[in-house]
């Protein structure tokens, strides 16, 4: 008797202890969630800020580069005036590319996909690109049409920087998913890149003397999978890239 009283009484210490350590733990995660939610928060009202602080500047930089435009300048400062134009539309396009991914990383902005023609989607990118062969379709697509937009005018954006002189965007509807590729003949990556292209400014060293800031693939993976979709991708170097949107025929 007095051996089942001991034996018990010590399962029940090693529950308290594991049960001590359980709660600890839940309360360590729950601690560390609630200080990751603080700073994305900051991050975001940090982003928020820059956006604001430089909107005004940024806009009177290109004003007075279109003021010196019209004036008669030697083909130098014709030169460096087209230069720093590009330069302000650049960083206006990463800070507002950065406060859109901090804002869907929060939620603050989340796409709401609903049942539509996906022809809505290829209108909005044959409207957007003059030289973009896009095969039309149909179906009927769980997407949301301002943000998956965005997403597909960053891949062809993509596929025409490296290279490709012919796009193609087809669209074959599955069981569950519908998917659009978007096919270039352009410069091809290696396998070992596919994996990281989605990451926040990844680069390749392949293509370091090409404009850009690499956040497009990243924003619009986001976009794609805060709508239950999903991308894929194939490359052959030299014969171009194919990036696959996978989208629910229904929403979830």
């Amino acid at each position: 008797m007095a051996g089942n009283v001991i034996e018990t009484t010590f399962e029940e210490t090693k529950v308290s202890a594991i049960e001590s350590k359980l709660y600890k733990y839940l309360a360590m995660t729950a601690s560390y969630k609630e200080k990751l939610q603080e700073d994305k928060n900051r991050i975001d009202e940090l982003i928020s800020d820059l956006s604001h602080q430089t909107k005004t500047p940024l806009a009177n930089i290109m004003l007075y580069s279109e003021l010196l435009s019209e004036c008669a300048l030697d083909e130098n400062s014709k030169e460096y005036n087209k230069l720093l134009k590009q330069q302000v539309e650049k960083l206006n396009f990463l800070i507002q590319s950065l406060l859109k991914t901090s804002r869907l990383e929060n939620g603050i902005i989340c796409p709401i996909p609903k049942l539509q023609n996906i022809s809505l989607l290829l209108d909005n990118i044959k409207s957007s690109f003059q030289n973009v062969n896009v095969v039309n379709s149909d179906i009927l697509v769980c997407y949301d049409l301002k943000w998956t937009s965005e997403a597909l005018i960053n891949l062809v954006d993509n596929a025409i920087k490296y290279g490709g002189s012919k796009i193609d965007i087809e669209v074959t509807s599955y069981n569950l998913f519908c998917k659009i590729d978007v096919k270039d003949n352009g410069i091809g990556m290696k396998e070992s890149d596919i994996p990281r292209i989605f990451t926040r400014f990844y680069r390749s060293e392949e293509v370091a003397d090409i404009e850009g800031v690499g956040i497009g693939l990243y924003l619009a993976r986001e976009i794609i999978s805060k709508q239950y979709g999903y991308i894929k991708v194939k490359s052959v170097i030299g014969k171009g890239s194919v990036f696959s949107v996978f989208l629910p025929l229904q929403y979830k």
